[in-house]
């Protein structure tokens, strides 16, 4: 356990970062899963509506660095190459 003042400080602002990282994680987490359902779906105006939102909440994310910037971008990428691969096959 903490013993210095600075240390428990530390401790109580980790915490409140956290909970507010947590959130844009789980956003972009919830976004991804929709965009990859939309792409299954028949519709591809919907889908491509949703991969817009995933990649917008994956690049708050990344912006907040919550997630890396790398790791954004080939969330990104690998998105956009479903919803192709989807479009062509139709």
């Amino acid at each position: 356990m903490a013993n210095t003042r600075s240390a428990k400080k530390r401790i109580r602002q980790n915490e409140k970062q956290r909970e507010i990282n947590k959130v844009y994680r789980t956003r972009a987490r919830s976004q991804v899963k929709q965009a990859r359902t939309a792409i299954q779906g028949d519709d591809s105006a919907v889908a491509q509506e949703a991969v817009l939102a995933a990649i917008s909440e994956l690049d708050k994310a990344a912006s907040q660095g919550v997630i890396h910037r790398n790791n954004a971008s080939r969330r990104k990428s690998r998105l956009m190459k479903l919803l192709h691969r989807s479009q062509s096959s139709e």
